[in-house]
Order: structure tokens, then C-alpha cells, then sequence
């Protein structure tokens, strides 16, 4: 009997032991948000009403067509005079780029946003063990990841990876590099840079699907500190619970939709096609369909579920009420509550359009859309550090309480669409982060009014006639 009840609790004892170990497995490959910095250029690089004018001027390929098409597109963005531009646009220089503008506009935000994080989380470069930066449209020899190393002296075998091409949602793209390392290596710590190199990438043409992207564009940049180390979890801000990348790069008319090409002179530009937003419907509804079961309850499925049934019976007994002919693109709620599973909404400051067309899509407020709203008209698009710029806006408004899920929405070139779902892991409503990037101006925010003076100053363009127009002397 004795010798049973030993066996029987080595048996419970062993159990216990596995069950534990499994348990702390799964800890360890758990992937923490330790602290992140979005980078605000300096102050003499703001684009204002007026010298936006200016730069606009100096493009002699411009007709007042195209300044026409300029001034709607500009009034209707959604973007204010305090957004940044690459420093060669203010010496004038933007129709003669250099490799080293490019270099030197990535060295201005990693020296700033790296050195502030690392500084503020008291980390020495040394202990960083994975490095992941992406910048789409800057390529160099010796990488951007190297030439970060190089700056901060990092060690010999931090394992490095170097993204360019992946568009505006590449910054998710690295977070999911990283998190499948924290699956197979316990106790790491992983740094993220991600921005965009504007100044070599200034189209200067006058073909309106590639001048939109210097309307919508602006610099800017994110480091971001991760982790899956036991011993620094209580001091983690947030954890990605799931991830679900979309790439539709097989379909012909998505992946030309958004693509660096040259136009008829030859210049390089980003061309954003007419097809981009069905493109991004297409891309997003698919990216739905995977991430909205791993995030909701049951209870909301099941409703969902339920509706949709009473919906296709209704249409099968009356075929000519479900006909809808939508245009391409058009905006389609998704009929299910998000907010049953989700509390704060990232979403990518791609354009008004694109924050306009997701607030419709999941039924959200104007509370909702706000930090987005707000971020393109404060910081503009910033390509794949915007999503970290909204999730700021959100911390510095104290909305983040402990337990809280926001949902990252990104759309990239070729075309691809990702979207991620993090847990606060602390309450973030007291004190604030000392290096948030909003924390000069968020009193500001939300403003009255985020209309932009472009039209109260450029409106007279619109009753020019094409034989007759001049540009009058000093207007700009």
C-alpha cells in the first residue's frame, strides 16, 4: 500500500512538473512591447501652408491642371502645417537627390529615437540580441541595420534582419519576425526600427498618380524595444496575443496598384494606381476573415453567424433586394461588433480615405477613428512607423487601462494587408511615458477644426482658365 501511494505521488509530482515546464514554456515565448519612441523631427523641418506652396512652384513640369488636382487633393487629405519633410525639400534640392539625403535623413531618427529608448529603459546596446529595421524605398551598402550596429557598437552576434520593399505595413512584418524568434529563444531582447526615407524618393514629375504621394508622405520614424525575458514582463506595456498577415501579391492588378515606377520622363516615383482601394477592400476583408475568430467571443460569432443565415434566406426568397452594384472599393460593413472583443482601433493613417473607409467597415465612432484622425493631421502618413504615432495618441490621451485589446490595421505595397492585436499589460493611464512624442501638444488635440488654409490660400486657382493663367508675382 505504501508502495503505491509513493508511486501514485512520483506519478502526481511528475505531472505537476511538466505541466509547469509546459506552462513556462509558453511564457517564454510570449512577445512583450517593452517601451517604443517615434521620432519628431526637428522643427525647422515643418511643412507649412505657405512653403508648401513654394515647393509646389519650384516644379516647373506643373500646368494648372496639376495644380488644380494639387489643391483638391491637399484640401481633402486630412493633413495639417505641422507635419516634417525631408531636409534637402527645404534647401531646394529635391529635383537633385542624393544617396547620402537618404542616409542622412535614417541617421537623423535612429541616432534620436534609438538613443532616447535605449536611454530612458537604461539598456545598453550590448544586450540587444536580435536587430530588425525596415525602410522600403532606401537600399545601402553597408545595410541601414549595419550601419546602426556600427553606431551603437552592438555585439558581434546580434542576429540582424534588413526589410526594404515591404511598404507601409512592413512594420508589423518585423514585429512577426520577431515573435517567431521568441518562439524557438527564451530570455531575448529584440529592437525594431522601422521609417521611411523621403528625400531620395521626391517626385519632382508632373504625373498625377505619383505627385499625390508627396502630398500624403511626410518623415518620421519608431524604435521599438521587445522582449521575452521573465525578468523584465512586469515592466512590459503591452503583449501580442495574435497576428494575421494577407499578401495578394498573385493578383496582377493588386500588386500593380501601388508600385515605384518612372514615368514618361524617366523620373522615379511611387505610382498609387486607380484600383488602390479596391485592392485594399479586397486585401482587407480577406485579412478579416482570419484574425476576427481568433479575437471576438464565441457569442459574437455566433450572432454574426445567425444574421448572415436570415440574410441569404431573405435574398434567396427575394434575389432582386440583395443586388447591390457598389462601386469598386466602396466601403462594406462588416456587419459583426468588433468592439465585443476589441476596445482601442489602430488603424494606419494611409489617407482620410483609407481611416474614413475602416471607420465605416467595422461601424466605428468618432472616438474610435480619433487617434488616427489626429495623427495623419499632426504627423501626416509616415508610412510603416504611422501605426506606433496613433498608439502615442492613444497612450498620451490615458485611454490604455491594463487589459485592454487594441487592433493594429496596416496596408503595404504589393499589396498586403496585416493586422495584429495587443493586451495592455499595465495601466498606462497614470503618468505617461516622459518620451511620448504627442506629450508637447495633445492638450491641442482634438482641435475644433482639422481643416487645412490651403483652399483660403490657393482657391483662387480653381477659377483660372488654362489660356489665360499666370502665376502672379509674390503670391508664394
Amino acid at each position: 500500500m505504501d508502495l503505491l501511494l509513493l508511486f501514485f505521488f512520483l506519478l502526481l509530482s511528475y505531472l505537476f512538473f511538466k505541466i509547469r515546464k509546459l506552462i513556462d514554456s509558453k511564457k517564454d515565448k510570449d512577445c512583450y512591447i517593452l517601451d517604443y519612441q517615434c521620432h519628431k523631427p526637428s522643427d525647422d523641418r515643418m511643412v507649412s501652408t505657405q512653403f508648401s506652396g513654394e515647393i509646389i512652384h519650384r516644379n516647373k513640369n506643373l500646368g494648372l491642371n496639376e495644380y488644380k488636382f494639387l489643391l483638391k487633393a491637399i484640401v481633402s487629405s486630412g493633413i495639417g502645417e505641422q507635419t516634417y519633410a525631408p531636409r534637402l525639400v527645404f534647401e531646394g534640392r529635391e529635383e537633385r537627390p542624393s544617396l547620402q539625403d537618404g542616409i542622412s535623413e535614417m541617421e537623423e531618427f535612429y541616432v534620436d529615437s534609438i538613443g532616447k529608448l535605449l536611454e530612458r529603459q537604461q539598456i545598453s546596446p550590448k544586450e540587444v540580441d536580435i536587430l530588425v529595421v525596415n525602410v522600403s524605398m532606401l537600399s545601402t551598402m553597408p545595410s541601414l541595420a549595419s550601419r546602426i550596429i556600427n553606431h551603437y557598437k552592438m555585439r558581434e552576434d546580434v542576429k540582424v534582419f534588413n526589410l526594404t520593399g515591404m511598404g507601409c505595413s512592413a512594420s508589423l512584418i518585423s514585429v512577426d519576425i520577431v515573435k517567431n524568434i521568441f518562439k524557438s529563444y527564451a530570455n531575448k531582447l529584440a529592437l525594431i526600427a522601422t521609417s521611411e526615407s523621403l528625400g531620395p524618393n521626391w517626385y519632382s514629375g508632373n504625373n498625377r498618380s505619383m505627385i499625390l504621394a508627396n502630398c500624403l508622405f511626410r518623415s518620421g520614424g519608431c524604435a521599438i524595444l521587445l522582449t521575452n525575458k521573465r525578468s523584465l514582463r512586469k515592466k512590459a506595456m503591452f503583449r501580442l496575443k495574435c497576428m494575421v498577415r494577407t499578401h495578394h501579391g498573385a493578383r496582377e492588378d493588386s500588386y500593380n496598384c501601388c508600385i515605384q515606377s518612372e514615368d514618361e520622363q524617366s523620373r522615379v516615383g511611387f505610382y498609387l494606381g486607380k484600383n488602390l482601394p479596391k485592392a485594399a477592400t479586397r486585401a482587407f476583408v480577406d485579412n478579416l476573415k482570419v484574425i476576427t475568430p481568433k479575437i471576438l467571443p464565441v457569442t459574437e460569432l455566433l450572432r454574426f453567424m445567425l444574421k448572415l443565415l436570415i440574410k441569404k434566406i431573405k435574398m434567396h426568397q427575394n434575389p432582386s433586394k440583395g443586388s447591390m452594384n457598389l462601386p469598386p472599393g466602396t466601403p462594406v460593413k462588416a456587419g459583426i461588433n468588433f468592439k465585443t472583443g476589441i476596445e482601442h482601433f489602430c488603424i494606419h493613417t494611409g489617407g482620410k480615405a483609407v481611416i474614413d473607409g475602416i471607420g465605416h467597415s467595422l461601424d466605428l465612432s468618432e472616438y474610435d477613428i480619433e487617434p488616427a484622425r489626429m495623427t495623419l493631421h499632426r504627423f501626416g502618413n509616415t508610412s510603416a512607423s504611422s501605426l506606433w504615432y496613433v498608439l502615442a495618441y492613444m497612450e498620451a490621451k490615458k485611454r490604455l487601462k491594463r487589459g485592454d485589446r487594441v487592433f493594429m490595421i496596416s496596408f503595404g505595397a504589393g499589396f498586403k494587408c496585416n493586422s495584429c492585436v495587443w493586451e495592455v499589460v499595465r495601466d498606462l493611464t497614470v503618468g505617461g511615458s516622459k518620451g511620448n512624442v504627442w506629450n508637447h501638444c495633445i492638450d491641442d488635440y482634438p482641435p475644433k477644426s482639422i481643416s487645412n488654409p490651403y483652399l483660403e490660400k490657393f482657391g483662387w486657382i480653381q477659377d483660372e482658365e488654362l489660356d489665360t493663367f499666370k502665376i502672379p508675382d509674390g503670391f508664394m
